[in-house]
């Protein structure tokens, strides 16, 4: 190690310590622990143009344990990245600050994904390689790799003992990612103390088991050592790899390094001090860094800009031997066309005889397919009865990473994390599928995919008691609550083809955020009334025939067609009652006042809403004087028409409620 190199190290160690200590709030273990391996990672062997953090085809790097933010926001400040000042790195963990306590995707330039929860970033990791590998196989040329990157996460023991990795690793060693480095930050260390009282495995055995490449680094400080353990990984084309890098938690502080307290607590002002004292630190003021740091981390950056320059250079000849190929490139990159689709009779056709919403999206599915090629995703073990199997479309294996029919294995929480990976990796639309009762599997994953903003299409089948004999631990009830209850995350439950067109349409064409789309087991009827105004979330699918009708009815997905029966059986009582069939809560919350009024008049106070789900959130729209129709319990085993009657989702039943109030 160079004099200029272990200063280099140390200016990360430092300004994390002072931030830290500023905020009095923080993690400053990891970051003196590893900031050698962070450095010569990027300083020695990563891709990236710190002059452009969107660059194409830079290596992504991904801090899992996010906990340790202050080792990634120093790498940010000192090689220039996003313009992030010394002031933003004062402001750790203020509000509004572009330094906050976990990293941020899109809050703050260079930061590729939100991490906060351990093992997430890990199986992210694994989603970005696989998007690598898939648009690789697609694009590249003997003679010009225009996709051609690695994927690094760095993580610690919490991430190692978090489950989500395993699946995800297990997952990538099946698919032989070999452009997956995993450096694996080895302190011994937990919040509670020594890991031995909860983790005594040998990691390194566990991974050879998955299918990588295993390196151990002996001395976390020694960067020599740990360049050549990268050059090793990147040298395996067969396999993932994983380097554990033996570190010292909380390194260089005489009083914390090797203990519990340098997990996650300030070091203290005497101990921050001790710290520049004991590294040999040339600087006495707090965040202060010699110019000679700053200017090697500068030379390095602006050698680092000229993996983009050639690259460009490389691309521009691509385009010009290659014009097919641009013009994909730039529907991959920028979107698809879909108004020819989307306008078309043939997408918006009314079904003509029942048939399961799960069934209808895997028709509409593969509809989109054929104009929306670069659309990849799949089940986790479920395709079949998902009906997310893509025709003509391939499986994306070790063999053949062209395919787009992905295959997670019984891995719900890596499988929703990886399609997170796919999303922010760029040029691919991602969907992820499985039954809705298994959709707890997925929530952690799903509540960062609302937190990045990611367009992400979940599929939820098996919406409801209508799941019938498997019993009441398949049947959802209270999950369609909790995705409704998460900001950010927009849900649609159709009843019908039209609805589940409109479902597909705003998931992959108009959404800015996750959508999750909850589709029933069972057959449905097609509705005379179904429209393409599910796109607005609630609206009214069979009308009273008064200007102000004698009470509304409000329903979703399978209980919309129960709600129109039971209006036609109100009818010969002379009661005249509006069906609004509400596909998404959160697309009729966010309608004009106006159109809300004119959907659910507030004069009409007699309503009762029908779902086969918890009433949790129903209330909001009928009201105190109102009822809802809907599930107290877990559920039953038997066939679902019979589940549906015992339960009172009936004509009957529903007529009653009406007529009560």
């Amino acid at each position: 190690m160079t004099n200029i190199d272990e200063m280099s190290v140390n200016a990360i160690r430092v300004l994390s310590a002072d931030a830290i200590q500023k905020a009095n709030s923080g993690h400053p273990g990891l970051p003196l622990g590893a900031a050698p391996a962070a450095y010569e990672l990027w300083a020695k062997h990563m891709n990236y143009n710190p002059a452009d953090p969107g660059w194409v085809n830079r290596d992504r790097f991904i801090l899992s344990g996010g906990h340790g933010s202050m080792l990634l926001y120093s790498l940010l400040h000192l090689f220039g990245v996003g313009n992030l000042s010394l002031d933003d790195v004062k402001n750790f963990r203020q509000l509004g600050s572009l330094t906050p306590g976990h990293p941020e995707y899109g809050h703050t330039i260079g930061i590729e994904a939100t991490t906060g929860p351990l093992g997430q970033g890990m199986a992210m990791a694994v989603g970005m390689a696989m998007a690598e590998a898939h648009l690789s196989s697609l694009f590249n040329k003997e003679g010009y790799p225009v996709v051609d990157h690695y994927t690094y996460v760095l993580g610690g023991d919490g991430c190692m003992m978090e489950g989500i990795s395993s699946e995800a690793f297990s997952l990538a060693g099946t698919l032989g990612l070999s452009k997956l480095i995993v450096l694996y930050d080895s302190n011994n260390i937990s919040i509670e103390g020594s890991t031995d009282i909860a983790f005594t495995e040998d990691v390194m055995k566990r991974f050879e088991a998955f299918g990588f490449q295993t390196i151990e680094v002996k001395d976390g400080n020694n960067l020599e050592e740990i360049g050549r353990a990268i050059e090793a990984a990147k040298a395996d084309k067969e396999r993932p790899s994983l380097i554990k890098v033996n570190t010292l938690i909380g390194f260089g502080c005489p009083a914390k390094q090797g203990k519990a307290s340098a997990h996650g607590e300030p070091l203290g002002v005497d101990n921050v001090a001790a710290l520049k004292e004991n590294i040999d630190w040339p600087c006495k003021d707090d965040f202060e860094v010699p110019e000679e740091v700053y200017d090697n981390y500068r030379n390095i950056g602006k050698e680092k800009a000229k993996a983009e320059e050639e690259w460009n250079a490389m691309f521009a000849k691509y385009c010009e031997k290659y014009p097919d190929m641009k013009k994909l490139w730039d529907n991959y990159f920028n979107g698809f066309d879909m108004s020819e689709l989307f306008n078309s009779e043939e997408y918006w056709a009314k079904g003509d005889k029942p048939e399961a919403t799960r069934s209808t999206s895997g028709t509409i599915l593969n509809m989109i397919k054929k104009s929306m090629p670069n659309l990849i995703g799949g089940s986790a073990d479920l395709a079949p009865s998902n009906k997310t199997n893509m025709k003509d479309a391939g499986d994306f294996s070790k063999d053949n990473y062209a395919g787009t029919n992905l295959h997670f294995g019984v891995r719900e929480q890596a499988m929703a994390a990886i399609g997170n990976g796919i999303v922010l990796h760029g040029g691919l639309k991602a969907f992820v599928a499985t039954f809705f009762v298994f959709s707890d599997y997925t929530k952690p994953m799903a509540r960062l995919s609302s937190l990045m903003k990611l367009p992400l299409t979940y599929i939820f089948t098996h919406d409801s008691i209508g799941v019938g004999e498997d019993g009441p631990t398949h049947e959802p009830v209270e999950q369609l609550a909790a995705f409704r209850s998460m900001p950010g995350f927009t849900v649609f439950r159709p009843c019908d083809r039209v609805e589940t067109a409109a479902a597909w349409m705003y998931a992959v064409d108009k959404a800015q955020e996750p959508t999750g789309l909850v589709l029933t087991r069972q057959n449905l009827p097609q509705i005379p009334g179904s429209s393409k105004d599910a796109l607005k979330g609630g609206y009214i699918i069979d009308d009273s025939d008064k200007q102000i009708p004698d009470a509304i009815i409000i329903a979703s997905g399978s209980e919309v067609s129960l709600a129109v029966d039971a209006k036609a059986e109100l009818a010969k009582d002379g009661i005249d009652v509006r069906v609004v069939s509400m596909p998404s809560m959160e697309l009729f919350d966010i309608q004009s006042a106006e159109y809300k009024e004119s959907v659910l008049p507030k004069e009409v106070r007699k309503r009762v809403a029908v779902e086969a789900l918890s009433d949790f959130g129903w209330y909001k729209y009928v009201g105190l004087d109102g009822k809802v129709v809907a599930m107290e319990g877990f559920g039953a085993s038997g066939p679902a028409g019979e589940l549906f009657k015992k339960f009172g989702f009936t004509v009957e039943n529903v007529v009653e409620a009406v007529k009560s109030l």
